[in-house]
Parts: structure tokens; C-alpha cells; sequence
């Protein structure tokens, strides 16, 4: 148990990674959207008191996960690349457009190890956008992904 005067570090913004499928793990530089879900509240007044009751509406909403990664020519370009494409096929389009969907997770770690993850589930690329291209600029080239999915935990390691 910390003691009055002791420092505790929590766990810092940075070291993490990410999984689809377990199979991949390409090199991000942002990850936002981390939220659990919201559940919407629906407010029914009262006509006699003037009070207004506040109800769960029983529909949780997830906000979707914007990735943002640094574009280097290695395999997790490719990666990226191909499950847009394959969200955005013509017969994936027929069937309402989110076919291609998978679960994943962002791996986040503390000096190396592993401390938790934020698991996503069945989720498929909204967009992707890149960069402004500029003459004489030395910033990165940069891709921001947006996934959409049906849900998303946090599970911290045992």
C-alpha cells in the first residue's frame, strides 16, 4: 500500500501497439477513441412534478477508433491498403458494405511489457485519408484510418 509522500508512475500515453486477427502488428504513431461505449439516456419529464427522469435507452453506442500511423513503405502499408479494399469491394458494397470485418486489439505496454489491451471487435475501415503533400515541408507523411466496430474492452493483464 502506498504510503502519504510516496510516488506512484502510472503508465504512460506511448509503447503500444496494434493486433488484427493476431496476425499483424504494424507501428502507430496516435490511437484515439479508446472508449468503452456510451449508452444513450433517453429523459422523460413529468407533467405534474416538473421533474425529468432520466432512462437508460438500452442502445450503447461505440465511438470509432481513428488510427494514425506514419506511411514507410513496409508491409503494414500493404497491410492497410488491402483490408480498405477489401471493405470497399464492389460485392462487399452490395452486401452493405462492412464484409470484411475483423477483431483486433491495441497492445499497450509499460518498459517493455505487456500491461493490457484494448480489444476490438468486428471491426471494418470507414476511411483513409493521408497527409497534406507539401513542397520543402520535412514532416512525415502520415495515414489516418478510421475503423468502425461493435465494441471495444479494456483488458488489463493479470
Amino acid at each position: 500500500m502506498p504510503q502519504v509522500g510516496d510516488f506512484w508512475e502510472g503508465y504512460r500515453a506511448g509503447e503500444f501497439y496494434m493486433e488484427v486477427d493476431g496476425t499483424w502488428s504494424p507501428r502507430l504513431s496516435k490511437v484515439s477513441g479508446l472508449s468503452e461505449g456510451e449508452v444513450e439516456t433517453t429523459e422523460q419529464p413529468d407533467g405534474r412534478t416538473g421533474h425529468v427522469y432520466r432512462l437508460s435507452a438500452a442502445k450503447v453506442k461505440f465511438e470509432p477508433l481513428t488510427i494514425e500511423r506514419r506511411v514507410d513503405g513496409s508491409d503494414d502499408d500493404a497491410k492497410f491498403r488491402q483490408w480498405f479494399r477489401d471493405t470497399f469491394d464492389l460485392d462487399a458494397l452490395r452486401q452493405g458494405g462492412s464484409g470484411k470485418r475483423r477483431n483486433g486489439a491495441i497492445i499497450k505496454n509499460h518498459n517493455g511489457e505487456e500491461v493490457g489491451r484494448f480489444l476490438f471487435r468486428l471491426a471494418w475501415v470507414k476511411s483513409s485519408k493521408f497527409s497534406d503533400l507539401e513542397a520543402g515541408s520535412t514532416n512525415l507523411m502520415l495515414q489516418t484510418i478510421v475503423l468502425e466496430h461493435e465494441g471495444l474492452e479494456w483488458s488489463p493483464k493479470s
